[in-house]
């Protein structure tokens, strides 16, 4: 019995140093250790030994195996590290070397967003985010969005399947209250985001789109103090000037409420798909800030009021680059992308 444990680990020894890949270790660690392995057929034979003798044997047979299987481990490790080193040697890629491919574009949308959280952070504006499946209280119920409106219309939004007190957001507003709520009045912020609406798509509609939500909550606030941000805004992005319209306009989280449009930059007011031959782009919806929101927001609307604005990300972006569809941003199409 000795012997042949003996002789088992001579060869055990001999065969290890052969080994040179992690599927041969496997097999060498089955054939000794396995259930019909070298080992075990030893073990088996303990059984024709005496009382003693099997005692004997037995706790140098376990802790032969403890020790060819402590070898074994440290073997796999030795491999799966030169492994990695040769993954390392093979498979290394240097992201210095130029892309002898694609050279990548920031993205027009991305590119835009950015310069307009510059242009709003030099105006005293935080920028924040909220989350984009919103619940029915903040999305409408909070914004003075009554349950008959139609913008609740399941033509207009995206509900959860089962659950229609969870939905898309179908703007950035909810964020207005949320902002109110954590941060109080004095208030200044905008808020960047990708929003939903269940509609039919065609050069200047799209199912999933961008908007900046602006906030600005203080004492003594007008509508001239909307007029001179709005212009700073479209200033700093266009780098000239803007021929624009403000003009009535209804939405329930603002009284009064606007339509600030652009003359249209594809066609420079003379008509096309884009404006659909209005010459005009409806850019700017904005208003004075309606006082139940302010309310739901937990701020005194008889000391503070405020205006809101949501702007279209994708139209402004269309207007500054001459894009003539707005279905190209989603299209994931590399020709597009590559021009910016």
């Amino acid at each position: 019995m000795a012997d042949g444990l003996e002789e088992i680990y001579i060869n055990f020894q001999k065969e290890l140093g052969q080994i040179k890949d992690l599927k041969s270790l496997n097999d060498f660690e089955i054939k000794y250790l396995g259930r019909k392995g070298e080992l075990t057929k030893i073990l088996r034979n303990l059984s024709k030994l005496s009382i003693e003798e099997r005692k004997v044997q037995g706790v140098k047979a376990n802790d032969l195996k403890i020790k060819m299987e402590e070898i074994i481990s440290e073997k796999k490790n030795e491999l799966q590290a030169d492994a990695y080193k040769d993954i390392e040697k093979t498979e290394k890629i240097d992201i210095t070397i130029p892309s002898k491919e694609r050279i990548g574009h920031v993205h027009p949308i991305s590119k835009i967003r950015m310069e307009l959280e510059e242009v709003f952070r030099s105006m005293g504006f935080m920028i924040l985010d909220g989350p984009e499946l919103e619940s029915d209280f903040y999305n409408f119920e909070a914004l003075n969005i009554p349950e008959h409106h139609p913008a609740r219309d399941a033509q207009d939004t995206f509900y959860i399947e089962d659950d229609p007190e969870w939905l898309l957001r179908t703007h950035t507003s909810p964020v207005q209250v949320r902002a109110m709520q954590k941060y109080g009045a004095p208030l200044r912020a905008i808020v960047p985001g990708r929003v939903f609406r269940n509609e039919a798509t065609d050069a200047s509609h799209e199912h999933t789109f961008y908007q900046i939500e602006g906030l600005l909550i203080d004492e003594d606030i007008s509508i001239a103090n909307l007029i001179a941000v709005m212009k700073e805004l479209l200033q700093g992005i266009f780098k000239r000037d803007v021929e624009v319209r403000l003009r009535p306009g209804y939405f329930p989280f603002v009284e009064p409420g606007f339509e600030m449009d652009i003359k249209c930059l594809i066609c420079g007011g003379k008509g096309c798909s884009v404006c659909k031959h209005t010459g005009w782009v409806e850019l700017l919806p904005c208003g004075l800030v309606h006082p139940k929101v302010l309310e739901y927001g937990g701020i005194d609307s008889r000391k503070y009021n405020g205006f809101a604005f949501g702007l279209g990300l994708n139209r402004l972006v269309m207007m500054n680059y001459g894009i003539d569809d707005i279905r190209y941003f989603m299209s994931g199409d590399l020709r597009f992308l590559e021009q910016f």
